[in-house]
């Protein structure tokens, strides 16, 4: 019998270890409660999952993770009870924001009411979660609020955005009319923002929900509305009678 040798051609390729990609660190979250059991049964669920936990029992705990520059954030995520000794929730959270902190907020309130919910997310939070609650939600939630603040911090530079008298500054979170300095909460700012990055375009409440609340917000349609009214009453000349930001009636708002 003829045994032929078969000669594999070399490829010239050398084996090469690869490593895994890198994982991301862990978020590093900051719980602002003062009940003690709270406190330390939702730190405890969070260290378990993986989470960084840091946790104050006070307002006055928390202003004071928040006493550096923005461009540093103290933690990547907080949560925060609305009735505290001292420093209120609704404070903190008015704080934050107004020192120019984008650090994303869930607040963690007995407070069931709309009324309750709407002022809290007025002031800056992210999110609304009505105690008492599951940590399986109260988990989700988090992580759900962490993505999106990942997304948003993956965007770069934006340029200014104008329509009419109306100027809005991305990187200084600001807008003007006719020159003049407009005061606007975050959310407010956030959907004039939506708005003139596409004028004329209709928005349904659902989409302007998704696109200034995230898919995650778990509150009513109507707050779109609100926030509706509120920027009509600081940009229109007759809110009554607006020229900026229009009813489609059976769709929903345009912008111009």
């Amino acid at each position: 019998m003829i045994r032929a040798a078969i000669k594999i051609p070399s490829t010239g390729l050398v084996p090469v270890a690869v490593s895994p990609p890198p994982q991301a660190p862990p978020a590093r979250l900051l719980v602002v409660e003062d009940d003690d059991t709270i406190r330390e049964t939702i730190s405890e669920a969070l260290g378990i999952e993986g989470f960084i936990v840091d946790a104050v029992s006070s307002g006055n705990g928390a202003l004071e993770r928040f006493k550096g520059s923005p461009e540093h954030q103290p933690c990547d995520l907080v949560l925060l009870d609305l009735m505290l000794p001292g420093v209120s929730g609704l404070d903190v959270c008015r704080y934050v924001r107004r020192r120019g902190f984008s650090t994303p907020i869930i607040v963690v309130s007995a407070r069931d009411s709309e009324t309750d919910r709407v002022v809290g997310l007025e002031v800056g939070a992210d999110d609304y979660l009505i105690k008492p609650f599951g940590m399986r939600e109260l988990v989700a939630r988090c992580r759900a609020l962490l993505r999106r603040s990942a997304r948003n911090g993956e965007t770069g530079a934006k340029e200014v955005l104008r329509y009419d008298e109306i100027t809005l500054y991305p990187e200084e979170c600001r807008v003007t009319r006719g020159g003049q300095e407009v005061n606007l909460s975050p959310k407010e700012y956030r959907l004039l923002e939506v708005f003139m990055q596409s004028p004329k375009r209709v928005w349904s409440r659902d989409k302007l929900l998704e696109r200034v609340w995230g898919i995650d917000f778990m509150g009513d349609s109507k707050t779109v509305d609100v926030h509706i009214r509120w920027l009509r009453e600081k940009l229109e000349t007759n809110p009554s009678a607006p020229t900026f930001i229009l009813t489609v009636r059976g769709f929903g708002y345009r912008f111009g």
